[in-house]
């Protein structure tokens, strides 16, 4: 059982590798990889580059971080599935965080983000079938002041309602 593991780890990283070495975007994460002279301690920075690269961090790309790293895959991917700012799935055109923090969730988020679902038809944390809009939840952006606090492709808007907010989207339709 052990050895067909070992086997299968494997097999998927040298699969990771192969798909590696014909894309320019590999050669490019290696550069910023070699800038911080392979560091474990500059993970986080490497993972930062690697998504805005590829857009998400797909289970092929986390394992040939992890190896020219020499860090566990367990670690990278720990990681990389601990900060909200990682995307491991590929993302809508648009996307759409409801902060669910405290003072936001008092404050109605919860009403914003039931409208946000009944329209766009998903779950937080997918997208819609038309890869238009994925819809995202945090647990506190810091925005405690203007809450209810909802950010669209990155820009933060203060005091949203369900309709507020249904507006937007719809601009994204």
């Amino acid at each position: 059982m052990q050895a067909t593991n070992i086997s299968t780890g494997q097999n998927r990283l040298r699969r990771a590798l192969d798909h590696a070495s014909g894309d320019k975007r590999f050669k490019i994460l290696e550069v910023h990889m070699k800038k911080h002279q392979f560091r474990q301690d500059a993970l986080i920075e490497v993972l930062h580059k690697a998504q805005e690269l590829f857009g998400y961090l797909e289970d092929d790309l986390l394992l040939f971080v992890a190896h020219k790293l020499k860090l566990p895959p367990s670690r990278v991917y720990g990681v990389a599935t601990f900060y909200h700012f990682f995307n491991l799935k590929p993302q809508g055109e648009h996307t759409c965080v409801v902060c669910l923090g405290t003072a936001c969730y008092v404050k109605g988020a919860d009403k914003v983000m039931n409208a946000l679902q009944d329209r766009l038809k998903i779950r937080p944390g997918e997208t819609t079938p038309d890869g238009k809009v994925s819809l995202l939840t945090a647990r506190c952006i810091g925005a405690c002041g203007i809450a209810p606090a909802v950010t669209y492709d990155g820009h933060v808007a203060p005091k949203q309602t369900a309709e507020a907010a249904l507006e937007k989207i719809n601009q994204w339709k």
